[in-house]
């Protein structure tokens, strides 16, 4: 009876072992199947490329993160960013085309380190030179001082946004302001040269800043010849 036991007891044991064999190798050769099909059906494939590149969109690139500057910056005021704000206003009654801006002349005034130019102290100086204020928020002198005829040149905010809020410069004060004109300019482009120019020179004399060029140095006589020149050879 023993004997019989033991026999029946190896019989079930190499049944289990040969079960279990079998189904290992079943499960390694429905694997290396699954695999064999993911290469072989692009389908397949690309519904897994499809996933990972998804995956991947979903995180955001560098370039995609906006860092906004909260210090104030100057304005570039500078002979090919000023285009817009040199466009000569028109009058319905004027028939004759304006000649687009090929040139600029451009002037800087510039506080010292450390001190503004309040706007309770600048808007009646600017007034007093002949601007006048715009719907742009620039000061515009204007061929006639009560502000009818073209325009000969601008004062903006050296520093951003570039304008001014007339209704708040009490509480308004900025390190420089700039004057700008276009060539060719309407009327006469020398006459309105000196007024840029004499108009500068006070503004500086008012707050005690400086007269700087359009490289922002020192505005020197023979950087004045030199736009002389320029208007000159537009007025030609």
């Amino acid at each position: 009876m023993a004997t019989e036991l033991r026999w029946a007891l190896l019989i079930i044991s190499a049944l289990v072992i040969g079960g279990l064999l079998i189904h290992g190798l079943w499960s390694v050769r429905r694997k290396e199947r699954s695999e064999s099909t993911s290469k072989s059906d692009p389908a397949i494939a690309s519904e897994t490329n499809s996933t990972t590149s998804t995956a991947r969109d979903d995180e955001p690139e560098i370039g995609e993160i906006n860092l906004t500057a909260v210090d104030e910056e100057p304005v570039a005021v500078h002979e090919s960013e000023v285009e817009d704000k040199a466009e000569p206003e028109k009058n319905e009654s004027e028939s004759e085309p304006v000649a687009e801006p090929s040139d600029f002349i451009i002037l800087h005034i510039s506080m010292p380190e450390g001190l503004t130019m309040a706007g309770s102290k600048l808007l009646p100086c600017v007034l007093s030179l002949g601007f006048k204020y715009s719907e742009e928020g620039f000061f515009n002198r204007h061929v006639e001082p009560s502000g009818n005829g073209p325009v000969m040149f601008r004062l903006v905010n050296s520093f951003n946004p570039g304008t001014f809020d007339i209704d708040n410069m009490e509480q308004f004060s900025t390190a420089g302001v700039s004057l700008f004109m276009t060539l060719p300019c309407e009327g006469d482009s020398l006459a309105a040269f000196n007024m840029l120019h004499s108009a500068a020179k006070k503004l500086a004399e008012e707050f005690g800043a400086e007269v700087l060029d359009s490289n922002r140095e020192p505005l020197s006589v023979a950087m004045v010849r030199t736009y002389v020149e320029k208007v000159r050879e537009y007025a030609a």
